[in-house]
């Protein structure tokens, strides 16, 4: 019997999924891409939707080429993000096509939930950031419209959850998925019923909550027959992808921070309490579950999706642009031009994403950029100088310096914005691995079959296992006056 231990790992990101096998030997991890399928919003009528079927059948091909070449699994797990759900009715029947979070319908939805209850109390029973797409704000809009699904619904699963009931017949809400819902209460790490009470939500709907590493049960009899594979364990992960991310951070300085890059940044500190203070609720920092009891104290900023949707935007005006071009470009205009709130509300579905960045500076006072590469500049020192903001922030309220900030994800490839981190945060950058969530699902899969033993030791494998690039700064005292600037026009970077 081969000592090489087998899991596989399901990926969906915004852009694509993939199922990653996870090889480890006791010592180091390596990775296999074993099939890599798209995962785009499906469009029908005015409403976005997860393809979930769609996406269910690539994993059973996953498995079928898992099968095919590996033989056997030791266990595999799902992570996605966070907020988007699925309702079943009896008999687990799928109640429609699950909405994903860029779905205009929240729009106008948190002003109406703060009428019902305060702001501060709603962010009292949870810890949790205010974005409109969370889950609570979801349902609400479901129930302000009077959607029949939320009458019909037994049983609601954040979808990582909806995959792994379709793979065991087991059905359960894994803690860092749920823990984005804004309806856990972050120090009992339990649903929070009196708020769920409070807005008159259907309480059968939230069901058992488990941990990370929950081994759930084996593979169900028909997905083993239909694709060959063994009748492996699902293992729940840290289904959350930023948790998963988390994981895979390779720290050893004793004060550190974060950043989960990629379509979101998720930037943050692992504490072991969660901060629900004033000074959290005023900043906007959110409180959410990672592994080993943790907390991942952090705040969304949008990310490279603003480089994403200009490339698209291009490409459907009929100029294609690939990213190291679109870098060598950034990497050569004029710095400093012009700069964005990169989580300004106008960034979150713009039909054209250089008119709405162009939209932004023309409204503050700025010249809009006129080139490709004055764009994308425009995105990044945006981002790096949001990072600063938020830094500045996690380290007052925690009372704790960050020695170093990780990049971690596929935005750690980007050694631009990593240099622009750098220089603008004035601390080391420390990038990679850039598969930080399917190493971190991988690892708390082996977490949860006693392959390893703590979170520290999962760390220690990725230190021994993937390499980090260092970008040390250069010419921090060149982003102070940009900086000013920054915070002139922009209240809040939130």
């Amino acid at each position: 019997m081969s000592s090489v231990k087998q899991f596989l790992a399901f990926d969906l990101g915004a852009e694509s999924g993939r199922g990653v096998l996870g090889l480890f030997d006791g010592s180091r991890l390596s990775l296999e891409a074993i099939h890599r399928f798209p995962n785009g919003a499906v469009r029908a009528l005015d409403s976005l939707h997860w393809d979930v079927l769609y996406l269910h059948n690539e994993m059973l091909q996953t498995l079928r080429l898992c099968a095919a070449k590996h033989g056997t699994l030791d266990g595999l797990g799902v992570d996605t993000w966070g907020v988007d759900f699925a309702l079943l009715g009896r008999g687990g029947v799928l109640l429609g096509n699950p909405r994903h979070y860029r779905d205009p319908h929240t729009e106008g939805i948190m002003e109406q939930a703060f009428a019902r209850l305060p702001r501060a109390e709603i962010f009292r029973h949870t810890g949790i950031q205010f974005m409109r797409f969370n889950t609570l704000f979801q349902l609400l809009a479901l129930q302000r419209d009077r959607s029949p699904l939320l009458d019909a619904a037994e049983t609601l699963l954040f979808m990582p959850d909806l995959f792994h009931y379709w793979f065991t017949g087991i059905k359960v809400n894994e803690y860092t998925d749920a823990s984005t819902s804004q309806m856990l209460d972050p120090h009992t790490r339990s649903w929070s019923h009196e708020l769920i009470r409070a807005f008159g939500l259907p309480a059968k709907i939230f069901g058992t909550l488990i941990q990370p590493g929950t081994v759930l049960g084996p593979l169900r009899a028909s997905i083993v027959q239909e694709t060959g594979i063994n009748a492996a364990p699902v293992i729940a992960p840290a289904s959350h992808d930023t948790a998963s991310a988390v994981v895979a951070v390779p720290a050893s300085a004793p004060s550190w921070a974060y950043i989960s890059s990629g379509t979101w940044s998720l930037m943050g500190v692992e504490l072991k309490q969660p901060l629900v203070g004033e000074a959290a609720l005023e900043a906007n920092f959110t409180n959410e579950g990672g592994v080993g009891g943790t907390t991942r104290f952090l705040k969304n900023i949008m990310g490279l999706w603003l480089v994403q949707e200009c490339r698209r935007a291009w490409e459907r005006a009929g100029t294609s642009h690939g990213y190291d071009e679109l870098m060598r470009q950034a990497e050569t205009a004029t710095p400093f031009a012009s700069l964005v709130n990169p989580n300004d509300p106008s960034f979150i579905l713009p039909a054209n994403m250089p008119a709405a960045l162009a939209d932004f500076c023309r409204m503050s006072g700025q010249a809009a950029p006129d080139s490709v590469g004055g764009t994308i500049r425009c995105a990044l020192e945006s981002l790096a100088l949001c990072y600063r903001w938020v830094l500045e922030r996690l380290e007052t309220l925690t009372g704790q310096r960050a020695e170093v900030i990780h990049i971690v994800g596929g935005g750690s490839q980007n050694a631009l914005l990593n240099q622009f981190t750098a220089d603008a945060c004035n601390r080391p950058v420390l990038a990679g691995p850039v598969e930080a969530t399917a190493i971190g699902n991988v690892l708390v899969q082996a977490l949860g079959i006693g392959v390893l033993g703590s979170l520290a030791d999962a760390r220690e494998v990725v230190r021994r296992s993937f390499e980090v690039r260092t970008f040390t700064p250069q010419k921090p005292d060149a982003w102070q006056a940009p900086y000013e600037r920054f915070r002139q026009f922009l209240n809040e970077c939130s």
